[in-house]
């Protein structure tokens, strides 16, 4: 191979894929499963507000996600205050899901903004309460620095809103949390298509949480494996380096010993 990766590790636990995905939107569970096999995703998101914790129901999601080929990592999506979202993560826990957690607080119904100060004060509930936090938030230095001293094990700036499929809106932001911060950076929210996935991920973070760009897409099968690519594809060209940006042309060949 010319690219070798090394894995993402995130809290203690190691993957080899970069992109995490959701389990929400999808038409039907057999379209769900085939588009995060296509990803190659080993992470997989489940909102524990809104499905069955009945594995044994076949129509929920949970009766079709097998613990031992995915990392079920339970989230709190829906909850706008932090009580609710310590709430739903103890029930998770409670219903057989892993000690790690997706943090979510939602501070604004029209769009979907994280609440930086309920997000802080249910991290530090769930962390003093030996979960492992992977905390969901805005793309603000000073938030991602608070919440990795109090222990999370993974920050989550967003893109742009949940479910907007705008992009990366502000690659500098972004940047400037990843290499301020020791823990894994996870973008998540607001990628819509693979060529977003990519810059993303050439802006130097660890991996991409990304749901509606996949299950919303046409085909969501084959945009899993086009985000499975645009992510290897990111992550190397960052690794890789970049040429220099200039005002002017350069010539790609000599102009030393030409014919005259």
């Amino acid at each position: 191979m010319a690219f070798q990766d090394t894995p993402l590790v995130i809290g203690g636990r190691s993957f080899a894929s970069r992109l995490l995905v959701g389990t929400g939107k999808y038409a039907d569970n057999p379209t769900m499963l085939r588009a995060i096999a296509a990803s190659g995703a080993e992470v997989v998101t489940v909102a524990v507000r809104r499905v069955s914790l009945d594995r044994t129901q076949e129509e929920g999601i949970l009766h079709h996600l097998d613990p031992k080929q995915v990392f079920l990592l339970a989230n709190t999506a829906g909850c706008y205050t932090a009580e609710d979202a310590v709430r739903y993560a103890r029930l998770a826990r409670e219903a057989g899901f892993n000690e790690f957690i997706k943090l979510e607080v939602i501070g604004d119904q029209e769009t979907l903004l994280p609440d930086t100060a309920g997000l802080l004060e249910a991290a530090k509930t769930l962390i003093a309460e030996g979960f492992k936090v992977m905390a969901y938030t805005n793309e603000d230095l000073i938030t991602a620095l608070r919440l990795q001293d109090l222990g999370c094990v993974a920050v989550m700036p967003l893109a742009s809103p949940i479910g907007s499929g705008l992009g990366l809106l502000n690659p500098y932001h972004v940047r400037i949390i990843k290499k301020r911060l020791t823990v894994p950076v996870i973008v998540d929210a607001g990628v819509g298509t693979a060529s977003d996935a990519c810059l993303t991920m050439e802006q130097g973070v660890d991996g991409i949480l990304m749901n509606t760009a996949i299950a919303a897409a046409q085909d969501p099968v084959a945009m899993g494996h086009a985000m499975r690519l645009a992510v290897e594809a990111g992550r190397a060209a960052y690794l890789a380096g970049r040429m220099p940006r200039r005002e002017i042309a350069v010539p790609s060949s000599p102009t030393t010993g030409m014919l005259s």
